[in-house]
């Protein structure tokens, strides 16, 4: 079904509880497995319909944050969602203490009741209000962001199209379109300090509800963190520091030397080449039918897979105004369709989307059908993986969307993926500092991420720029806002998506078949588990860090420097 003929319902809760009450109570009475396997079904059926129904919402809502009826759904289910987990918590409860439990487990599998022990330690009745707080301010957020309307270049621009003008080969521009960007937010800081506030506060009050010292275990829990602890994502963000700050470290002085500048400063880290970063050729038309190409070719599944998405409208990813910054993939599990949300804005980041979001929908096309539904998906740095391993698998094609400066992509791509993880483990480790530390003010948080920069950002300079310059780069990051500790997961699996690189460059057709199988497992293990099913090593095993790093970096320091003129 194309996604602007499927119909939105709200799901109202009484309604939904009264049906959900009867299929828990025909569970409750049910005197063999395979009875309460047949409630568990209508069950299951009963939350994929909420899912869609809540998806379509929230999709619609981003497409046009002014859209009045969609905004007010959307509040609906902020406000909503917590009750509906109520009920969800409730059969897990009734799953867990079935007395047909070793039965249930040969069929929905123990990674369920591991999963299902995890949601019921972080989840009671009592902190429902504080959980709608916390959604109700997250979408406050979200608001923000896509309320701007920048006046530049005799043109009204949100954010995300703003960031065209940051790649821009003048220096003027570029710096022009930062001091825009940083205007919009300085003048929005009070807001953004008291949500982020407001959010710390009642994350940290649900938390002690739950008998926790604070959200950093809570975080740790709904984040589904099922095969690794703290410790080690410690000492991941360890080796980062060490093996990869200091290439990042070379690779900027390299394009410091590329531009031609005396100083690097932060509105010139997006530009790689002194002559303008490679950008897409053509409409965005053009492009997705370029797509349609690159993933009919690249395997019999991704062009099955793409055909759908096109046929169906299910990729949404022009900007406008009123739509929310960023980009996504989720599911609508009732039409068996994932959906992508993004936001082209005539730069090479339009290529890493049509790429990136269409690795998630690629995974989520694949395991549509797992069951149970809680093994669609994996944990989220498992899933990141999908999607940034895509970016990789479809290098062969990168010719289609930028002809000459293809290898100038490839190179730039690259380099991006190293030089992110150290900015992705600055995130994460600010998060735990703000978790474990709920009092800390505004002023306080911004002179930890200054401290953070300097372990993990050495050499950034703001040239004096009044936001940005005085701690406020965290401050743009949705995930920290949205969704607590959502992003060492990007660097979990950057790392392994390196690793699916390495082994391109040996025999790629071994590496697809290793990606195929993992899409295709969807959730059926945890993180760990799901890497040692198809023979990747694991991102907490130093060598594993160690080997792609330098992989990627022989990569680098061999490539041809007159293509990068």
């Amino acid at each position: 079904m194309k996604f602007h003929d499927m119909p939105y319902q709200r799901v109202e809760y009484d309604a939904y509880r009264a049906d959900f009450e009867q299929a828990l109570e025909t569970l409750a009475k049910a005197g063999s497995a395979d009875a309460q396997l047949d409630a568990a079904k209508a069950l299951f059926k009963l939350r994929d319909t909420l899912i869609t129904m809540s998806s379509l919402c929230f999709i619609r809502h981003t497409i046009n944050t002014e859209d009045a009826f969609y905004t007010a759904e959307n509040d609906y289910y902020d406000e909503t969602n917590p009750k509906f987990e109520e009920l969800n918590n409730r059969f897990y409860k009734a799953l867990d203490g079935s007395p047909f439990r070793t039965e249930l487990e040969k069929v929905l599998g123990p990674l369920l009741f591991t999963n299902i022990d995890i949601a019921l330690r972080s989840f009671d009745e009592k902190i429902i209000g504080g959980m709608a707080e916390e959604n109700r301010l997250s979408s406050q957020y979200q608001k923000l962001i896509a309320s701007a309307q920048i006046a530049f270049d005799g043109k009204t621009l949100n954010l995300s199209q703003l960031g065209a003008y940051l790649v821009s080969p003048d220096r003027a521009v570029r710096k022009a379109a930062a001091e825009k960007r940083s205007a919009f937010f300085l003048a929005h800081i009070k807001e953004l300090d008291d949500i982020f506030d407001q959010l710390v506060q009642v994350r940290d009050k649900q938390a002690k509800a739950l008998g926790f010292p604070n959200h950093t275990p809570l975080g740790y829990l709904r984040m589904t963190r099922n095969s690794y602890t703290r410790e080690q994502v410690e000492a991941f963000r360890g080796l980062v520091r060490d093996e990869i700050v200091p290439i990042a470290a070379e690779l900027r002085q390299k394009q410091k030397e590329r531009l031609g500048v005396s100083d690097l400063y932060f509105y010139d880290e997006a530009l790689e080449f002194k002559g303008g970063n490679p950008t897409p050729q053509g409409t965005p038309e053009e492009i997705f039918e370029n797509g349609r190409k690159m993933y009919r070719e690249l395997s019999a599944e991704t062009g099955e897979f793409f055909d759908f998405l096109l046929q169906n409208e299910l990729f949404d990813a022009l900007g406008r105004k009123g739509k929310a910054a960023g980009g996504y993939c989720t599911d609508l599990p009732d039409f068996r369709s994932p959906f992508v949300f993004a936001n082209f804005n005539g730069t090479s980041n339009d290529i890493v989307v049509l790429t990136h979001e269409a690795g998630h929908a690629f995974q989520g096309y694949l395991s549509r059908d797992n069951f149970p539904p809680e093994y669609r998906a994996p944990t989220y740095e498992a899933c990141e993986i999908h999607s940034m391993s895509m970016e990789f698998f479809t290098w062969p094609w990168m010719e289609l969307f930028f002809g000459k400066d293809a290898d100038r992509y490839r190179y730039m791509h690259l380099g991006s993926a190293l030089l992110f993880l150290p900015y992705g483990c600055a995130v994460d480790e600010f998060q735990h500092i703000v978790y474990d530390n709920p009092g800390l003010t505004p002023n306080e948080r911004r002179e930890e991420w200054l401290k953070l920069e300097q372990v993990y950002l050495p050499g950034t300079a703001y040239d004096g720029d009044k936001f940005f310059g005085i701690g406020g780069r965290w401050q743009r990051q949705a995930h920290i806002y949205e969704r607590p500790f959502y992003y060492i997961d990007y660097c979990l699996a950057q790392t392994c998506a390196l690793e699916f690189w390495a082994l391109m460059q040996k025999d790629r057709q071994a590496a697809w078949q290793k990606y195929l199988a993992l899409c295709k497992l969807g959730g059926k293990d945890t993180f760990t588990g799901l890497l040692a099913q198809v023979g990747l090593k694991t991102p907490f095993d130093p060598a594993c860090l160690k080997t792609v790093a330098a992989s990627a970096k022989a990569f680098i320091d061999g490539f041809d420097e007159s293509k990068l003129r």
